[in-house]
């Protein structure tokens, strides 16, 4: 079994003496893994950093086997980001988030085109940070926890949304909340149209947070979910 793809390197981790495994998030693939023997070298280690644009061939003697990678680099991201901590950390999440959240092996084209325009603005520096909070809802959309942004839970339209609930995920208008409100999420105004400030940027990933948390997280098993995100969330409040 083998074919040839590009795709967002995510994540590696060592494996035996002197290779690493390879988490590629594929155009046509999906989230792949395979050995890259030798991926600690000198050669191949400054390649094999999350972020990294590559031209991948994979091969196997059953597709069911994990297989091995080889790997030519088509452009870096990480360099580009370095001095600038709050994007190297929204690069870091990123990656981090979609190697936890994304099934392994399920193609997913137009997210994963979705995914690296992300980090392309991440790179370049413009938008990405609006970009980063609506890749996260369309995370969750992808992955069957989708919010319902459009009208009111309770019959209210789409008139004056202030809430969404932490169970359903659908928003609620102050009307609707009553005396519920304390017990409902708040609603962005940028999630609704509305212009990307810090402030909101910060409620926005509480928001999707709570879902990535307490719904997605659950589903994959209840494994603790990426610290890199935490320190994104983290970086953004002291911004």
């Amino acid at each position: 079994m083998d074919w040839r793809d590009q795709g967002m390197l995510l994540a590696v981790r060592p494996h035996g003496e002197n290779s690493v495994i390879a988490e590629v998030f594929t155009r046509g693939h999906g989230r792949h893994l395979g050995v890259i023997r030798g991926g600690t070298s000198r050669k191949l280690a400054p390649i094999l950093q999350p972020g990294a644009q590559l031209d991948v061939a994979w091969r196997a003697r059953l597709e069911s086997h994990m297989g091995s990678f080889t790997a030519e680099p088509i452009r870096s991201r990480m360099a580009a980001v370095l001095n600038d901590p709050l994007r190297l950390s929204a690069l870091s999440s990123l990656c981090a988030t979609s190697a936890f959240c994304l099934p392994e092996r399920e193609s997913l084209p137009n997210f994963q085109a979705e995914t690296e325009a992300l980090a392309d603005a991440i790179h370049s520096g413009k938008g990405w940070l609006s970009a980063y909070i609506f890749w996260e809802l369309r995370l969750l959309e992808e992955t069957g926890f989708a919010l319902d942004l459009s009208a009111c839970a309770n019959g209210g339209g789409a008139n004056d949304l202030a809430y969404v609930s932490p169970r359903t995920g659908r928003a609620v208008s102050r009307m609707g909340a009553g005396e519920w409100a304390d017990r409902l999420l708040p609603l962005p105004e940028c999630l609704l149209g509305g212009p990307i400030t810090l402030d909101g940027a910060r409620a926005a990933l509480t928001l999707t947070g709570h879902f990535l948390t307490q719904h997605l997280a659950p589903s994959l098993g209840g494994r603790a979910f990426p610290a890199a995100r935490t320190r994104f969330v983290e970086q953004v409040a002291r911004a």
